[in-house]
């Protein structure tokens, strides 16, 4: 493929989803008048809005503590605080870039420049992202059971969590053990800096502790983003269960994973929608103005980025 095939490819990739976007949040808007969703944002929302924020830092911190333990005694040479504003920087980016992994690259490539170890930040980085993945699928199969007796999951949605968290146990089992695979010469020679990689996932074979303590950071941080979830609906006056909170928002982050739109903006909303008003029977603008609410916590953090970006030129 030719660059100019590979910039045309880009291109069309990015329309798609820009349509699929606003396509979505189009056709819920059409179907649910915008003053009935924001009729439910009212002065009782403040303290959870303040609760949400407070979330958001403490798993913008754990994340950090999280990539810093990963990166072992070189991470301890580093400031935390250095590893906070590399996490609010890749959040800045992830919200303006077409896809949800586009600020991970831009903070990994960043710190590893600036510190000199690119490849184990990129390691670290994907470890940290499939262990945040496990984490959340532990919690959907553990709470799984309470909800299924209440109410009719549609298997398509239950299948693809399957899928992705079999996918993410692949891939950390292949990260560890990928000093074992045997890559082609060519490859190798053309791009030493595989051979690099392959080192970087496969040291935390032999540093157990940081790995388990990695775990743990992602436990907390799947309670946290639970919590905040959680708010979201007692935001607009509706309590959701913590065990359908939990399945539901499993659910509609693995859809939104897709790379079918821009960071699953319209994906998000209507699988809500589906889950919230179709099994539960919530109205669909209260579940709307509920799912709207997530974009607070987003512009939150991508303003910490801005800050970071514009403090840190370079």
């Amino acid at each position: 493929m030719t660059d100019q095939s590979k910039k045309t490819y880009n291109i069309l990739g990015t329309c798609i989803k820009v349509i699929v976007s606003v396509g979505g949040l189009a056709y819920l808007f059409w179907k649910i008048p915008f003053a009935d969703v924001s009729a439910h944002w009212t002065s009782t929302a403040f303290p959870w809005v303040g609760l949400i924020l407070a979330c958001t830092v403490f798993s913008m911190a754990i994340q950090a503590n999280r990539w810093r333990g990963l990166l072992l005694n070189e991470g301890k040479k580093i400031k935390f605080r250095t590893f906070y504003a590399y996490i609010a920087l890749g959040y800045f980016f992830n919200n303006l870039l077409p896809s949800g992994f586009g600020g991970d690259a831009v903070k990994t490539i960043a710190f590893g420049k600036r510190f000199g170890n690119t490849a184990n930040s990129i390691a670290a980085i994907v470890i940290s992202r499939v262990m945040g993945l496990l984490a959340m699928f532990l919690c959907f199969f553990m709470t799984l059971p309470f909800v299924i007796s209440r109410y009719q999951i549609p298997t398509v949605y239950t299948a693809a969590v399957c899928i992705v968290a079999v996918l993410s146990i692949l891939v950390i089992s292949g990260g560890l053990f990928s000093d074992k695979i045997k890559l082609p010469v060519w490859a190798t020679a053309k791009i030493p800096f595989l051979v690099k990689l392959q080192n970087a996932f496969s040291i935390y074979r032999n540093h157990k502790k940081a790995f388990f303590f990695s775990g743990l950071d992602s436990i907390w941080l799947q309670i946290s983003s639970i919590i905040i979830h959680y708010s979201f609906f007692q935001a607009v006056g509706v309590p959701v269960d913590v065990a359908t909170i939990t399945v539901f928002m499993t659910i509609t982050i693995t859809v939104s994973m897709l790379p079918i739109s821009i960071n699953g903006i319209g994906i998000r909303e209507g699988v809500n929608v589906s889950l919230f008003t179709g099994l539960l029977g919530i109205p669909a603008d209260t579940v709307l103005a509920a799912a709207l609410i997530g974009y607070i916590p987003m512009l939150f953090q991508a303003l910490q980025g801005a800050v970071v970006l514009v403090a840190n030129k370079k």
